[in-house]
Protein backbone atom coordinates (compact mmCIF):
# COMPACT_ATOMS: atom_id res chain seq x y z
CA UNK A 1 0.00 0.00 0.00
CA UNK A 2 1.19 3.68 -0.61
CA UNK A 3 0.00 7.08 -0.06
CA UNK A 4 -1.63 9.58 -1.99
CA UNK A 5 0.81 12.00 -3.17
CA UNK A 6 -0.99 15.82 -4.15
CA UNK A 7 1.27 18.70 -4.81
CA UNK A 8 -0.24 21.97 -3.90
CA UNK A 9 1.58 24.98 -5.44
CA UNK A 10 1.15 28.16 -3.51
CA UNK A 11 3.22 30.78 -6.29
CA UNK A 12 0.16 33.05 -5.58
CA UNK A 13 -0.86 32.99 -2.22
CA UNK A 14 2.81 32.86 -0.51
CA UNK A 15 4.47 35.07 -3.35
CA UNK A 16 1.78 37.70 -2.43
CA UNK A 17 4.66 38.62 0.36
CA UNK A 18 7.03 39.29 -2.53
CA UNK A 19 4.68 41.87 -4.70
CA UNK A 20 2.70 42.88 -2.72
CA UNK A 21 -0.26 40.88 -4.05
CA UNK A 22 -0.15 41.96 -7.53
CA UNK A 23 1.09 39.80 -9.96
CA UNK A 24 -1.22 41.86 -12.50
CA UNK A 25 -4.08 39.71 -14.53
CA UNK A 26 -2.29 38.27 -17.13
CA UNK A 27 0.07 36.36 -15.04
CA UNK A 28 -2.40 34.81 -12.13
CA UNK A 29 -4.34 33.72 -15.14
CA UNK A 30 -1.00 32.43 -17.04
CA UNK A 31 0.17 30.27 -13.66
CA UNK A 32 -3.37 29.17 -12.53
CA UNK A 33 -3.63 27.81 -16.46
CA UNK A 34 -0.27 26.51 -16.51
CA UNK A 35 -0.13 24.76 -13.10
CA UNK A 36 -3.27 23.28 -14.37
CA UNK A 37 -1.61 22.05 -17.50
CA UNK A 38 1.11 20.23 -15.13
CA UNK A 39 -1.42 18.35 -13.32
CA UNK A 40 -0.75 20.43 -9.83
CA UNK A 41 -3.36 18.36 -7.28
CA UNK A 42 -3.83 21.64 -5.29
CA UNK A 43 -3.70 25.32 -6.73
CA UNK A 44 -3.52 28.26 -4.21
CA UNK A 45 -4.63 31.19 -5.73
CA UNK A 46 -4.15 33.81 -3.23
CA UNK A 47 -5.77 35.19 -0.41
CA UNK A 48 -9.32 36.23 0.77
CA UNK A 49 -9.40 39.45 2.55
CA UNK A 50 -11.72 42.17 3.80
CA UNK A 51 -10.85 44.83 1.65
CA UNK A 52 -12.07 45.01 -1.73
CA UNK A 53 -10.38 43.42 -4.95
CA UNK A 54 -8.39 44.96 -7.25
CA UNK A 55 -7.45 44.03 -10.74
CA UNK A 56 -4.30 42.40 -10.95
CA UNK A 57 -4.21 41.50 -7.23
CA UNK A 58 -4.33 37.94 -5.91
CA UNK A 59 -5.85 39.58 -2.61
CA UNK A 60 -9.79 38.72 -3.38
CA UNK A 61 -12.84 40.11 -1.56
CA UNK A 62 -15.16 36.95 -1.98
CA UNK A 63 -14.54 33.84 -3.98
CA UNK A 64 -16.37 35.28 -7.23
CA UNK A 65 -13.39 37.89 -7.36
CA UNK A 66 -11.39 34.95 -8.78
CA UNK A 67 -13.92 33.55 -11.24
CA UNK A 68 -11.86 36.05 -14.10
CA UNK A 69 -8.83 34.47 -13.66
CA UNK A 70 -9.71 30.92 -14.20
CA UNK A 71 -9.85 30.46 -17.73
CA UNK A 72 -10.83 27.11 -17.95
CA UNK A 73 -11.48 25.53 -14.55
CA UNK A 74 -10.12 22.35 -14.17
CA UNK A 75 -12.59 19.70 -12.18
CA UNK A 76 -9.29 17.67 -11.23
CA UNK A 77 -7.55 20.21 -9.77
CA UNK A 78 -8.66 21.75 -6.41
CA UNK A 79 -8.37 25.48 -6.64
CA UNK A 80 -7.94 27.05 -2.54
CA UNK A 81 -7.32 30.28 -1.24
CA UNK A 82 -6.38 31.22 2.31
CA UNK A 83 -7.32 33.17 5.32
CA UNK A 84 -6.07 34.38 8.29
CA UNK A 85 -7.34 32.96 11.20
CA UNK A 86 -8.78 35.67 12.58
CA UNK A 87 -8.58 38.10 9.89
CA UNK A 88 -11.22 37.82 7.74
CA UNK A 89 -14.91 38.49 8.14
CA UNK A 90 -16.56 35.21 7.28
CA UNK A 91 -19.51 37.29 6.80
CA UNK A 92 -18.43 38.20 3.21
CA UNK A 93 -18.08 34.72 2.71
CA UNK A 94 -21.06 33.30 0.31
CA UNK A 95 -22.04 29.64 0.11
CA UNK A 96 -19.92 27.78 -2.14
CA UNK A 97 -21.20 27.77 -6.29
CA UNK A 98 -18.14 25.69 -7.67
CA UNK A 99 -17.51 28.51 -9.98
CA UNK A 100 -13.94 29.31 -8.61
CA UNK A 101 -13.05 28.58 -4.86
CA UNK A 102 -13.01 25.09 -3.83
CA UNK A 103 -11.37 25.21 -0.78
CA UNK A 104 -10.24 27.48 2.24
CA UNK A 105 -7.27 26.62 3.92
CA UNK A 106 -6.90 28.23 7.29
CA UNK A 107 -3.77 29.03 8.99
CA UNK A 108 -3.56 29.41 12.97
CA UNK A 109 -1.25 30.32 15.45
CA UNK A 110 0.39 28.15 18.20
CA UNK A 111 -2.13 27.66 21.07
CA UNK A 112 -5.04 28.96 18.37
CA UNK A 113 -6.39 25.87 16.85
CA UNK A 114 -9.83 25.46 18.60
CA UNK A 115 -10.20 28.77 17.12
CA UNK A 116 -9.17 28.01 13.71
CA UNK A 117 -11.10 24.96 14.25
CA UNK A 118 -14.67 27.09 14.57
CA UNK A 119 -13.33 29.23 11.54
CA UNK A 120 -13.19 26.20 9.51
CA UNK A 121 -16.37 24.71 10.84
CA UNK A 122 -18.69 28.00 9.58
CA UNK A 123 -16.51 27.79 6.34
CA UNK A 124 -17.56 23.83 5.82
CA UNK A 125 -20.99 25.01 6.54
CA UNK A 126 -21.04 27.65 3.48
CA UNK A 127 -20.00 24.05 1.13
CA UNK A 128 -16.53 24.39 1.06
CA UNK A 129 -13.79 22.34 1.58
CA UNK A 130 -11.02 22.97 4.41
CA UNK A 131 -7.71 22.83 4.68
CA UNK A 132 -5.68 23.63 8.13
CA UNK A 133 -2.16 24.87 8.60
CA UNK A 134 -0.79 24.62 12.00
CA UNK A 135 1.70 27.90 11.90
CA UNK A 136 4.85 27.22 13.89
CA UNK A 137 4.64 23.29 14.29
CA UNK A 138 7.98 23.29 15.21
CA UNK A 139 6.91 24.82 19.00
CA UNK A 140 4.26 22.23 19.71
CA UNK A 141 5.49 20.01 22.74
CA UNK A 142 4.48 16.16 22.43
CA UNK A 143 0.93 16.60 24.34
CA UNK A 144 -0.06 19.91 22.36
CA UNK A 145 0.54 17.43 19.25
CA UNK A 146 -1.58 14.86 20.54
CA UNK A 147 -4.17 17.45 21.60
CA UNK A 148 -4.09 19.09 18.17
CA UNK A 149 -4.43 16.07 16.25
CA UNK A 150 -7.61 14.53 18.49
CA UNK A 151 -9.27 18.33 17.63
CA UNK A 152 -8.51 18.07 14.11
CA UNK A 153 -9.58 14.28 13.90
CA UNK A 154 -13.13 15.47 15.08
CA UNK A 155 -13.33 18.34 12.96
CA UNK A 156 -12.35 15.79 10.20
CA UNK A 157 -10.84 18.48 7.30
CA UNK A 158 -9.53 17.46 4.06
CA UNK A 159 -5.84 18.34 5.45
CA UNK A 160 -3.89 19.47 8.10
CA UNK A 161 -0.29 20.85 7.40
CA UNK A 162 2.68 21.12 9.38
CA UNK A 163 4.06 24.18 9.02
CA UNK A 164 8.46 25.28 9.66
CA UNK A 165 6.93 28.86 9.91
CA UNK A 166 10.71 30.05 11.10
CA UNK A 167 13.03 27.12 8.83
CA UNK A 168 14.49 26.12 11.73
CA UNK A 169 13.43 22.49 11.63
CA UNK A 170 15.71 19.33 11.25
CA UNK A 171 14.62 16.02 10.08
CA UNK A 172 14.48 14.96 13.92
CA UNK A 173 12.10 17.51 14.43
CA UNK A 174 10.14 16.66 11.32
CA UNK A 175 10.11 13.16 12.23
CA UNK A 176 9.00 14.01 15.76
CA UNK A 177 6.15 15.98 14.70
CA UNK A 178 4.90 13.51 12.56
CA UNK A 179 5.23 10.28 13.83
CA UNK A 180 2.86 11.76 17.11
CA UNK A 181 0.20 13.61 14.64
CA UNK A 182 0.22 10.18 11.85
CA UNK A 183 -0.04 7.96 15.08
CA UNK A 184 -3.24 9.87 16.62
CA UNK A 185 -4.70 11.57 13.82
CA UNK A 186 -7.77 10.13 11.81
CA UNK A 187 -6.73 8.04 9.03
CA UNK A 188 -9.16 10.53 6.68
CA UNK A 189 -7.26 13.27 7.34
CA UNK A 190 -4.48 14.25 4.85
CA UNK A 191 -1.15 15.20 6.63
CA UNK A 192 0.53 18.40 4.70
CA UNK A 193 3.93 20.01 5.32
CA UNK A 194 4.67 23.88 4.26
CA UNK A 195 8.13 24.41 4.47
CA UNK A 196 10.48 27.57 4.68
CA UNK A 197 14.32 27.90 3.06
CA UNK A 198 16.16 29.45 6.17
CA UNK A 199 18.47 26.87 6.56
CA UNK A 200 18.58 25.14 3.10
CA UNK A 201 16.72 22.45 4.05
CA UNK A 202 13.28 22.94 2.46
CA UNK A 203 13.63 20.34 -0.52
CA UNK A 204 15.83 17.83 1.58
CA UNK A 205 12.50 18.05 4.48
CA UNK A 206 9.80 17.85 1.67
CA UNK A 207 11.65 15.04 0.59
CA UNK A 208 12.15 12.78 3.75
CA UNK A 209 8.03 14.28 4.81
CA UNK A 210 7.72 12.10 1.79
CA UNK A 211 9.56 9.32 2.46
CA UNK A 212 7.78 9.09 6.14
CA UNK A 213 4.29 8.65 5.00
CA UNK A 214 5.07 7.01 1.68
CA UNK A 215 4.47 3.80 2.51
CA UNK A 216 1.74 4.18 5.00
CA UNK A 217 -2.54 4.82 3.70
CA UNK A 218 -2.99 8.08 4.84
CA UNK A 219 -2.83 11.02 2.02
CA UNK A 220 -0.20 13.66 1.63
CA UNK A 221 0.07 17.31 0.85
CA UNK A 222 3.46 19.03 -0.08
CA UNK A 223 3.16 22.31 -0.51
CA UNK A 224 5.93 24.39 -3.38
CA UNK A 225 6.02 27.76 -5.34
CA UNK A 226 7.56 28.39 -8.43
CA UNK A 227 11.59 29.67 -8.21
CA UNK A 228 10.61 28.91 -4.29
CA UNK A 229 8.83 32.14 -4.35
CA UNK A 230 7.94 33.25 -1.13
CA UNK A 231 8.37 35.27 1.85
CA UNK A 232 11.74 35.71 3.35
CA UNK A 233 14.05 32.36 2.34
CA UNK A 234 10.87 31.01 0.52
CA UNK A 235 10.03 27.65 0.16
CA UNK A 236 10.38 24.26 -1.39
CA UNK A 237 10.38 24.80 -5.47
CA UNK A 238 7.71 23.47 -7.71
CA UNK A 239 9.82 22.27 -9.99
CA UNK A 240 12.38 20.45 -7.70
CA UNK A 241 9.63 19.19 -5.95
CA UNK A 242 7.73 17.54 -9.36
CA UNK A 243 11.19 16.21 -10.69
CA UNK A 244 11.48 14.54 -7.34
CA UNK A 245 7.72 13.45 -7.33
CA UNK A 246 8.16 11.76 -10.72
CA UNK A 247 11.06 10.40 -10.40
CA UNK A 248 11.19 8.86 -7.16
CA UNK A 249 7.14 8.39 -6.34
CA UNK A 250 5.62 7.30 -9.09
CA UNK A 251 4.00 10.44 -9.94
CA UNK A 252 3.11 12.08 -13.27
CA UNK A 253 2.90 15.76 -13.37
CA UNK A 254 3.84 17.78 -16.53
CA UNK A 255 7.48 19.11 -16.18
CA UNK A 256 7.33 21.19 -19.46
CA UNK A 257 4.41 23.06 -17.85
CA UNK A 258 6.18 23.98 -15.30
CA UNK A 259 9.10 25.08 -16.98
CA UNK A 260 6.84 27.40 -19.34
CA UNK A 261 4.86 28.80 -16.15
CA UNK A 262 8.58 29.74 -15.26
CA UNK A 263 10.00 31.23 -18.65
CA UNK A 264 6.58 32.84 -19.21
CA UNK A 265 5.64 34.88 -16.00
CA UNK A 266 8.55 33.93 -12.80
CA UNK A 267 11.49 35.63 -15.29
CA UNK A 268 9.56 38.91 -14.66
CA UNK A 269 9.85 38.28 -10.57
CA UNK A 270 13.03 36.88 -10.42
CA UNK A 271 14.91 39.76 -12.35
CA UNK A 272 12.70 42.55 -9.78
CA UNK A 273 12.22 40.98 -6.87
CA UNK A 274 14.04 39.17 -4.04
CA UNK A 275 13.75 36.66 -2.04
CA UNK A 276 15.36 33.15 -1.21
CA UNK A 277 18.08 32.38 1.54
CA UNK A 278 20.22 34.92 2.80
CA UNK A 279 22.24 35.07 5.89
CA UNK A 280 19.71 37.01 7.78
CA UNK A 281 17.24 34.39 7.00
CA UNK A 282 19.14 31.72 8.24
CA UNK A 283 19.18 33.70 11.55
CA UNK A 284 15.63 33.83 11.75
CA UNK A 285 15.76 30.02 11.28
CA UNK A 286 18.76 29.48 13.79
CA UNK A 287 16.46 31.54 16.37
CA UNK A 288 13.01 30.39 15.81
CA UNK A 289 12.33 34.05 15.03
CA UNK A 290 10.02 36.80 13.42
CA UNK A 291 11.94 37.91 9.80
CA UNK A 292 10.15 41.19 10.11
CA UNK A 293 12.95 41.50 13.33
CA UNK A 294 15.41 41.04 10.67
CA UNK A 295 14.13 43.22 7.68
CA UNK A 296 14.09 45.85 10.43
CA UNK A 297 17.39 45.62 11.56
CA UNK A 298 18.79 45.86 7.74
CA UNK A 299 16.30 48.47 6.66
CA UNK A 300 16.94 50.73 10.24
CA UNK A 301 20.33 49.81 10.95
CA UNK A 302 22.22 47.91 7.87
CA UNK A 303 23.32 45.61 10.75
CA UNK A 304 25.81 43.01 9.62
CA UNK A 305 25.32 39.43 10.51
CA UNK A 306 27.06 39.04 13.71
CA UNK A 307 25.55 41.89 15.17
CA UNK A 308 21.81 40.99 14.33
CA UNK A 309 22.93 37.11 14.93
CA UNK A 310 23.59 38.65 19.18
CA UNK A 311 20.05 41.03 18.92
CA UNK A 312 18.44 38.38 18.05
CA UNK A 313 20.13 36.10 20.86
CA UNK A 314 19.20 38.54 23.50
CA UNK A 315 15.44 38.32 22.80
CA UNK A 316 13.67 36.11 25.24
CA UNK A 317 12.77 33.66 23.11
CA UNK A 318 8.74 34.42 23.10
CA UNK A 319 9.69 38.48 21.93
CA UNK A 320 11.37 36.30 18.71
CA UNK A 321 7.81 35.14 17.67
CA UNK A 322 6.63 38.21 17.11
CA UNK A 323 7.91 42.23 16.35
CA UNK A 324 8.52 44.34 18.91
CA UNK A 325 10.34 47.52 17.24
CA UNK A 326 10.44 49.69 20.25
CA UNK A 327 12.18 46.30 21.87
CA UNK A 328 14.33 45.43 18.92
CA UNK A 329 15.50 49.11 18.78
CA UNK A 330 16.81 49.00 22.49
CA UNK A 331 18.18 45.44 22.19
CA UNK A 332 20.32 47.09 19.04
CA UNK A 333 21.72 50.07 20.58
CA UNK A 334 22.18 48.07 23.61
CA UNK A 335 24.30 45.62 21.48
CA UNK A 336 25.92 48.79 19.99
CA UNK A 337 27.07 50.25 22.91
CA UNK A 338 29.12 47.95 25.33
CA UNK A 339 30.04 50.22 27.75
CA UNK A 340 33.81 51.01 28.04
CA UNK A 341 35.73 53.54 29.67
CA UNK A 342 37.21 56.06 27.26
CA UNK A 343 38.78 58.42 29.13
CA UNK A 344 42.19 57.63 28.33
CA UNK A 345 41.85 57.66 24.55
CA UNK A 346 39.87 60.62 24.52
CA UNK A 347 42.48 62.63 26.41
CA UNK A 348 45.47 61.48 23.79
CA UNK A 349 42.93 62.58 20.69
CA UNK A 350 42.16 65.78 22.08
CA UNK A 351 45.88 66.64 22.51
CA UNK A 352 47.03 65.35 19.12
CA UNK A 353 44.16 67.40 17.62
CA UNK A 354 44.52 70.36 19.47
CA UNK A 355 45.00 73.65 16.81
CA UNK A 356 45.77 71.42 14.24
CA UNK A 357 43.96 71.21 10.19
CA UNK A 358 42.17 68.22 9.76
CA UNK A 359 41.63 66.47 6.79
CA UNK A 360 39.34 63.37 6.44
CA UNK A 361 39.42 61.09 3.74
CA UNK A 362 36.20 59.08 2.98
CA UNK A 363 35.43 56.41 0.69
CA UNK A 364 34.17 58.49 -2.38
CA UNK A 365 35.62 58.25 -5.91
CA UNK A 366 36.41 62.03 -5.53
CA UNK A 367 38.91 61.07 -3.21
CA UNK A 368 41.27 59.30 -5.57
CA UNK A 369 40.20 61.48 -8.51
CA UNK A 370 41.61 64.50 -6.64
CA UNK A 371 44.06 62.94 -4.53
CA UNK A 372 46.64 65.13 -5.67
CA UNK A 373 45.09 68.24 -5.27
CA UNK A 374 43.95 66.65 -1.59
CA UNK A 375 47.82 65.94 -0.75
CA UNK A 376 48.65 69.27 -2.12
CA UNK A 377 45.85 71.20 0.75
CA UNK A 378 47.28 68.75 3.54
CA UNK A 379 51.18 69.40 2.96
CA UNK A 380 50.37 72.98 2.64
CA UNK A 381 48.25 73.20 6.10
CA UNK A 382 50.43 70.05 8.03
CA UNK A 383 46.89 68.22 8.61
CA UNK A 384 46.05 65.50 10.38
CA UNK A 385 44.48 62.76 8.14
CA UNK A 386 41.90 60.48 9.36
CA UNK A 387 40.70 57.69 6.76
CA UNK A 388 36.88 57.56 7.41
CA UNK A 389 35.94 54.26 7.35
CA UNK A 390 38.11 52.64 4.80
CA UNK A 391 41.76 52.84 3.33
CA UNK A 392 42.37 54.06 0.19
CA UNK A 393 46.00 53.93 -0.87
CA UNK A 394 48.09 57.01 -1.64
CA UNK A 395 47.71 59.43 1.32
CA UNK A 396 50.19 59.49 4.49
CA UNK A 397 46.98 58.85 7.07
CA UNK A 398 47.62 59.82 10.76
CA UNK A 399 44.46 57.71 11.73
CA UNK A 400 42.06 55.54 10.63
CA UNK A 401 38.58 55.75 12.28
CA UNK A 402 36.14 52.47 12.22
CA UNK A 403 32.46 52.31 12.61
CA UNK A 404 31.35 49.35 12.37
CA UNK A 405 33.25 45.58 11.87
CA UNK A 406 32.62 44.55 8.54
CA UNK A 407 34.79 47.59 7.51
CA UNK A 408 37.57 47.38 9.74
CA UNK A 409 37.71 43.76 8.87
CA UNK A 410 38.12 44.47 5.06
CA UNK A 411 40.24 46.98 5.45
CA UNK A 412 42.91 45.06 7.52
CA UNK A 413 42.47 42.45 4.51
CA UNK A 414 41.97 45.11 1.48
CA UNK A 415 45.44 47.19 2.93
CA UNK A 416 47.04 45.68 5.84
CA UNK A 417 50.51 47.49 5.67
CA UNK A 418 48.73 50.68 5.93
CA UNK A 419 46.11 49.13 8.29
CA UNK A 420 49.22 48.15 10.79
CA UNK A 421 51.11 51.29 10.76
CA UNK A 422 47.79 53.98 11.36
CA UNK A 423 46.79 54.34 14.44
CA UNK A 424 42.69 53.60 14.35
CA UNK A 425 40.01 54.91 16.23
CA UNK A 426 37.35 52.15 16.66
CA UNK A 427 33.92 52.57 18.08
CA UNK A 428 32.84 49.92 21.10
CA UNK A 429 30.77 47.96 18.44
CA UNK A 430 33.82 46.87 16.57
CA UNK A 431 35.79 44.57 19.31
CA UNK A 432 36.07 43.51 22.79
CA UNK A 433 39.01 45.41 23.72
CA UNK A 434 41.48 47.88 21.94
CA UNK A 435 44.32 46.36 20.32
CA UNK A 436 47.74 48.02 19.63
CA UNK A 437 47.60 51.21 18.36
CA UNK A 438 43.65 51.53 18.56
CA UNK A 439 42.09 54.39 20.61
CA UNK A 440 38.36 52.59 21.30
CA UNK A 441 35.57 55.28 21.57
CA UNK A 442 32.22 54.70 23.49
CA UNK A 443 29.59 54.01 20.73
CA UNK A 444 27.60 57.17 21.96
CA UNK A 445 30.52 59.81 21.53
CA UNK A 446 30.08 59.48 17.67
CA UNK A 447 26.64 58.43 17.16
CA UNK A 448 23.46 60.29 17.95
CA UNK A 449 20.50 57.90 17.40
CA UNK A 450 17.26 59.48 16.13
CA UNK A 451 18.15 59.22 12.29
CA UNK A 452 17.67 56.58 10.14
CA UNK A 453 20.96 56.47 8.87
CA UNK A 454 22.16 57.82 11.95
CA UNK A 455 25.91 55.62 11.90
CA UNK A 456 26.67 57.35 8.36
CA UNK A 457 30.81 56.98 9.27
CA UNK A 458 31.19 60.58 8.13
CA UNK A 459 28.42 62.12 10.23
CA UNK A 460 30.32 59.88 13.23
CA UNK A 461 33.59 61.56 12.31
CA UNK A 462 32.17 64.67 12.86
CA UNK A 463 30.29 63.92 15.70
CA UNK A 464 33.36 62.35 17.67
CA UNK A 465 35.72 65.34 16.69
CA UNK A 466 33.04 67.62 17.61
CA UNK A 467 33.16 65.65 21.30
CA UNK A 468 36.91 66.23 21.03
CA UNK A 469 36.71 69.93 20.69
CA UNK A 470 37.91 69.91 17.35
CA UNK A 471 37.56 73.18 15.56
CA UNK A 472 36.70 71.96 11.78
CA UNK A 473 37.33 69.62 9.38
CA UNK A 474 38.58 69.71 5.12
CA UNK A 475 36.14 66.88 4.24
CA UNK A 476 37.22 64.60 0.82
CA UNK A 477 35.30 61.82 -0.87
CA UNK A 478 32.14 62.66 1.04
CA UNK A 479 30.37 62.41 -2.84
CA UNK A 480 27.00 61.21 -1.75
CA UNK A 481 25.79 57.45 -3.20
CA UNK A 482 24.78 56.14 -7.01
CA UNK A 483 21.97 54.27 -7.57
CA UNK A 484 24.26 51.42 -8.66
CA UNK A 485 26.17 50.52 -5.38
CA UNK A 486 29.55 49.93 -6.61
CA UNK A 487 30.03 53.07 -8.43
CA UNK A 488 29.77 55.02 -5.03
CA UNK A 489 32.87 54.26 -3.77
CA UNK A 490 36.49 54.09 -4.95
CA UNK A 491 36.65 50.75 -3.75
CA UNK A 492 34.01 48.96 -5.63
CA UNK A 493 34.36 45.89 -3.14
CA UNK A 494 34.04 48.22 -0.42
CA UNK A 495 31.24 45.72 1.67
CA UNK A 496 27.30 46.53 1.18
CA UNK A 497 25.79 48.79 3.50
CA UNK A 498 22.47 46.76 2.70
CA UNK A 499 20.34 49.82 1.59
CA UNK A 500 18.66 47.89 -1.05
CA UNK A 501 17.52 50.96 -3.86
CA UNK A 502 17.00 53.52 -1.02
CA UNK A 503 20.13 55.38 -2.46
CA UNK A 504 18.38 58.79 -2.77
CA UNK A 505 16.78 58.28 0.53
CA UNK A 506 20.05 57.69 2.10
CA UNK A 507 21.35 60.55 0.47
CA UNK A 508 18.66 62.78 1.63
CA UNK A 509 18.85 62.59 5.44
CA UNK A 510 22.46 62.12 5.65
CA UNK A 511 22.20 65.91 3.87
CA UNK A 512 19.63 66.42 6.83
CA UNK A 513 21.83 64.99 9.00
CA UNK A 514 25.24 66.99 7.83
CA UNK A 515 22.89 70.08 7.83
CA UNK A 516 21.61 69.65 11.70
CA UNK A 517 24.67 68.87 12.68
CA UNK A 518 26.58 72.38 11.75
CA UNK A 519 23.12 73.94 13.19
CA UNK A 520 24.14 72.40 16.57
CA UNK A 521 27.97 71.86 16.45
CA UNK A 522 29.71 74.62 18.90
CA UNK A 523 33.40 73.74 18.31
CA UNK A 524 34.15 72.04 14.89
CA UNK A 525 32.29 74.71 13.11
CA UNK A 526 34.97 75.23 10.38
CA UNK A 527 33.62 72.50 7.84
CA UNK A 528 34.81 72.75 3.84
CA UNK A 529 34.73 70.23 1.30
CA UNK A 530 38.29 69.66 -0.72
CA UNK A 531 36.14 67.38 -3.32
CA UNK A 532 32.73 67.53 -5.11
CA UNK A 533 29.76 66.12 -2.83
CA UNK A 534 26.35 66.07 -3.05
CA UNK A 535 26.26 67.18 0.57
CA UNK A 536 27.96 70.49 -0.12
CA UNK A 537 25.01 73.37 -0.56
CA UNK A 538 27.72 76.17 -0.42
CA UNK A 539 29.38 74.64 -3.85
CA UNK A 540 32.70 76.08 -3.22
CA UNK A 541 35.70 73.89 -3.28
CA UNK A 542 39.06 74.20 -0.06
CA UNK A 543 42.46 75.09 -2.22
Amino acid sequence: MSAEIQLLDCTLRDGCYIVNSMFGSAAIRGMIEKLSEARVDIIECGWLKNSEHTEGSAFYHVPSDLEPYLLHKDPNRVYVVMIDWDRYDLSYLPPCDGKSVDAVRVVFPHGRHREGIAVGNQIREKGYRVFYQAANTLAYSDEELIELADAMSQAAPECLSVVDTFGAMYEEDLERIVRILDAHLSPAVKLGFHSHNNQQLSFALTQHFVRLLANGSRGIVVDASLCGMGRGAGNTTTELAVSYLNRKQGCHYNLDAIMDAIDTYMVYFTERYKWGYNTSYFIAGLYCCHVNNLAYLLDQHRTGARDMRHIIASLPPADRLRYDYDLLESKYLENQRRYIDDSAACDALRAALQGRSIVLIAPGKQSVQCRDAVNAYIQAHDSIVIAVNALLPGFDYDYAFFVNPSRYDYASKAQPEIFASVKRVILSNINGSAAGDEYQIAYDHAVKPGWKYFDNAVICCLRLLEYLGASGAAIAGFDGFSEVYNESYADPMLPSLNIGSGWSALNDEIKAMFAAFKAEARSCREIGFLTKSFFNDGGTLLS
